[in-house]
């Protein structure tokens, strides 16, 4: 791992996690600093009186980097946050089924059933599979599940168990014909791979900075197509409930932009870290996500030959991270107790688990049906730290 590119990571670990949490650079920790400094010189004056227009001035860098109108966007923490806000603006009926798949984060599923056990409804986790050969296999399962009930599906971008972009656009597609709406969990997609959240249509969008666009922990976005920004309402209720309306302000913008004293900084610094990242090299952000791409699957196929397995998708459905599933293992505790083994006595950070994740399985005590690596791929990797996690894993599980 090269430490001379501008994160703080310590040069001891080959940090092959990126997708978890991110990384943020420091410069771009730098700026979050001067506007923390900024705050606390006069907390009144910059969260009173200039607040609203310092978010106004990140919504619209964000916007555009993302394609999205400034007018639907919203700053949260996280996308999990997000998935949040939009399910619990649902008026759900007994009998009604939010739909998601086995390749879906854990904590999106568990906020589905939160929402949908008190008033009856239910969770419909239609089955994918692993192995995936392609984007049809993702559509026809998620049509199949489609019942006179289908009230909203659920889908990530890209999916944090297993890595795959789904498709996305042609799902929202297909979904709006049959009258659903749709919520994309976009929690990887932004600094991954191209997003134009405008385009895309869906009923709601929500996505991180603190991932791929390395922004400061905390930086999340949430994005509601016009027709519904009046049915939805942030997490925590404040002033903005009974704010006057005055200067073109709406009720949406007046709710999540003050929903209590919080530190606003990471939300201020993501322009700065989208910058930041695209000035890192000549050809800006097409030339980031296909260079972390590259390396991303040279790193996959690197580790599946030295295992002897075979890659579980296509290349081509694959962003800044890669899944591979593990041979011979076949329960959380194996995976927990590798992932440490690795961490411990390689030095070596990678992420790696039961899928389907706990939530999306058929019971509380069921077993995983693969165990998953998932490596990522950023600026500061090169192909010798996926050449030391392969020679980790022949060492500890065998192989070619």
């Amino acid at each position: 791992m090269r430490a001379d590119l501008g994160w703080q990571l310590r040069p001891d670990i080959v940090f092959l996690n990126h997708g978890s949490y991110g990384a943020c650079p420091t410069e771009v920790l730098e700026a979050q600093r001067e506007w923390r400094d900024r705050l606390e010189a006069e907390p009144i004056r910059f969260l009173t009186r200039e607040l609203d227009a310092r978010l106004g001035e990140a919504r619209e860098a964000v916007g555009a980097f993302l394609h999205a109108d400034p007018a639907g966007l919203a700053f949260v923490p996280n996308a999990t946050a997000g998935v949040n806000t939009a399910l619990r603006s649902l008026s759900l009926a007994p009998g009604d089924e939010l739909l998601t798949n086995d390749h879906e984060y854990n904590a999106t599923i568990n906020a589905m059933h939160a929402v949908a056990r008190p008033a009856g409804a239910r969770v419909v986790v239609a089955p994918i599979g692993l192995p995936i050969a392609g984007e049809d296999q993702v559509v026809e399962a998620l049509l199949d599940a489609v019942t006179p009930r289908t009230r909203l599906l659920v889908i990530s971008h890209v999916t944090s168990p297993t890595a795959l972009i789904l498709p996305v656009e042609r799902l929202v597609r297909e979904f709006a014909a049959l009258g659903i709406d749709t919520l994309v969990d976009a929690a990887h997609a932004p600094g991954m791979v191209p997003v134009d959240v405008d385009a895309l249509d869906a009923a709601y969008w929500t996505g991180n900075g603190h991932k791929w666009p390395c922004a400061p922990k905390g930086a999340g976005v949430f994005w509601v197509r016009a027709d519904l920004r009046d049915t939805v309402r942030p997490l925590v209720i404040s002033h903005g409930f009974n704010a006057p309306l005055a200067d073109g302000r709406t009720r949406f913008r007046h709710e999540f932009d003050w929903t209590g004293t919080a530190d606003p900084t990471a939300y201020l610094t993501l322009p700065a870290a989208i910058d930041w990242m695209a000035a890192q090299v000549s050809g800006g952000w097409p030339e980031v996500m296909a260079t972390n791409h590259q390396l991303a699957v040279a790193g996959r196929d690197m580790i599946c030959s030295a295992l002897g397995i075979e890659a579980p998708s296509p290349a081509s459905i694959l962003g800044s991270m890669a899944a591979i599933a593990l041979p011979g293992m076949t329960s959380d505790r194996a995976a927990f107790e590798l992932m440490t083994a690795l961490y411990d006595e390689d030095r070596i950070e990678v992420p790696i688990g039961g899928w389907p994740v706990a939530a999306a399985r058929s019971s509380a005590d069921a077993s995983p049906a693969h165990v998953l690596l998932r490596i990522s791929a950023q600026r500061y990797n090169e192909p010798s730290d996926y050449v030391r996690l392969a020679e980790a894993l022949v060492a500890r599980l065998g192989g070619d």
